[in-house]
């Protein structure tokens, strides 16, 4: 086993993989890694499982002290990541050497950033994942929900001797602009057409009132006409309009169920973009069709496992 010490962590500093799925019905959220495309390039950089625990890291204040020679990949978000004096940017594997300090000091580009280690890291399965979920206490390094913290021995057990880069091309543009894709159903149809217009016409503001959970969107204010409605099942994503009328995008620790009407849902691929998105960002939503966006999510699955 080799191991990596914790120095000093945040209550940002997370264990995630793809997270939950089969339980929501017993009401336990999803949980898993908000930018999962960024997770999964990290683990093809080692050849590990896409779904191998890594280590989510928002906005930065992890250092990590290295117990024996490893090989670690990086992915995701620039958080200014430097190896003793050396930056280290992300897109690649490095080589660690025993005694040397890894640090993550603050955002440069993007939120999160997704270190992965040879064979990923040993963690305590709760109900078939190790995602950490501290709202329900599951998951994590002891399979109690906690962050990482100062004195936790991460271990792995895998070897990888190999450096990769990913080309330009493929690394993923954490300050990507495009809008972001909504598939739309749920109650659309009932919103007034003012606000139909302003949705998808808009910029809209990343609110500091942001987690896990959810990012709330300041913007214009969008006007429900339907009838009141019997709480229903969330999917990630989703959109909920609440009575101020300022939308809420819901993510991988939301509650199971709801009952403000929905625009509709981002697709997965603009969820991990939104996943890179520091308060104060503006963005923009589209309306998509299925297939689309379920075109892109495949093309992207299929050029992480060539």
């Amino acid at each position: 086993m080799s191991a990596l010490t914790v120095k000093s962590s945040t209550p940002l500093c997370l264990l995630q993989d793809f997270g939950r799925f089969g339980v929501r019905h017993l009401g336990v959220t999803q949980g898993g890694a908000l930018d999962w495309v960024s997770m999964s390039w990290a683990n093809r950089l080692l050849n590990n499982p896409l779904n191998a625990a890594v280590i989510e890291v928002t906005l930065g204040g992890l250092t990590l002290l290295a117990q024996s020679d490893c090989c670690l990949a990086l992915a995701g978000a620039d958080l200014n990541a430097v190896l003793d004096d050396r930056p280290i940017a992300p897109g690649r594997s490095f080589f660690v050497r025993k005694g040397q300090q890894l640090r993550f000091t603050r955002p440069i580009t993007g939120a999160r950033a997704y270190l992965a280690a040879p064979g990923g890291f040993a963690a305590v399965d709760v109900l078939g994942s190790c995602a950490t979920v501290a709202r329900e206490g599951l998951g994590g390094l002891e399979g109690s929900g906690k962050a990482l913290v100062e004195g936790d021995q991460l271990t792995y057990s895998g070897a990888s001797f190999q450096l990769h880069a990913l080309p330009d091309h493929l690394i993923p543009d954490v300050s990507d602009q495009r809008p972001l894709d909504v598939v739309l159903g749920a109650q659309i149809g009932q919103f007034s057409g003012l606000s139909l217009f302003d949705a998808f016409n808009s910029d809209w503001t990343l609110d500091s009132r942001a987690d896990r959970m959810g990012m709330r969107l300041l913007g214009p204010e969008l006007v429900y006409q339907g009838k009141p409605m019997i709480s229903e099942g969330i999917p990630l994503g989703a959109i909920q309009v609440p009575p101020d009328g300022q939308p809420i995008i819901l993510l991988n620790d939301r509650q199971t169920i709801g009952g403000y009407p929905r625009l509709g849902a981002l697709t997965p691929m603009s969820l991990a973009r939104l996943a890179q998105k520091l308060p104060g960002s503006v963005v923009r939503m589209r309306a998509v069709v299925q297939d689309v966006a379920h075109r892109e999510q495949v093309g992207c699955l299929k050029t992480l496992h060539r």
